[in-house]
């Protein structure tokens, strides 16, 4: 899964979200969520984080492959009575702030509600139906899974939040944050798309 910058652009905009465009560091940080998998729990990083961001009025494009679905481990031992959380596709203004992920490193951390699916009948499907969302202050967060290399197996490490596979590109991420953090202050919007939206 592989898309353009100028793809992704159009599918934010043709969705009436805003596209950061103005001056430098100004990021559209921008996940895809794999609809070839329709429903399945893969428990794998195949989903992609995309970030498009100007410097000196030049275009700069990332995509890493992440994933924004909560792993296997998860859907069957449940952190919540309502079930599993899974992140509604939507745009979400403001909602990330530079903070410590579980208290141990600087991640994207969840800092305004979101919307979220909640699945508890740990049947190897994500459930995602209206009926099933709750917004509030979840957790989250846009972190990394393993300090080193690059993980293939989701397991632990997503209990919904949305994760890089690679610690370096990870690191690249944070290191564009802070670069936005001194010309835009740390609040990140974060927008969620699914691949069949992609223009």
């Amino acid at each position: 899964m592989e898309f353009t910058r100028l793809q992704i652009e159009e599918t934010v905009k043709s969705k009436g979200y805003k596209w950061f465009e103005n001056g430098d560091y100004n990021l559209n940080i921008v996940g895809i969520r794999n609809s070839d998998t329709f429903d399945e729990v893969t428990n794998k990083f195949d989903d992609l984080l995309t970030v498009s961001y100007k410097v000196d009025n030049v275009w700069n494009f990332h995509q890493w492959d992440c994933t924004t679905d909560p792993g296997k481990y998860y859907t069957e031992n449940l952190l919540n009575s309502n079930g599993v959380a899974i992140l509604v596709p939507g745009q979400y203004r403001g909602s990330h702030t530079i903070g410590l992920h579980q208290g141990k490193y600087s991640a994207l951390k969840q800092q305004k509600p979101l919307k979220v699916y909640r699945d508890n009948n740990k049947d190897n499907c994500y459930d995602m139906q209206p009926e099933n969302i709750h917004e509030g202050i979840y957790g989250i967060n846009i972190h990394r899974a393993s300090a080193h290399g690059t993980s293939t197996q989701i397991d632990k490490w997503s209990a919904g939040c949305q994760v890089i596979a690679n610690n370096q590109n990870f690191d690249k991420l944070m290191e564009l944050a802070n670069s936005a953090k001194n010309e835009w202050g740390n609040s990140f919007t974060y927008t969620l798309l699914n691949s069949d939206d992609i223009v």
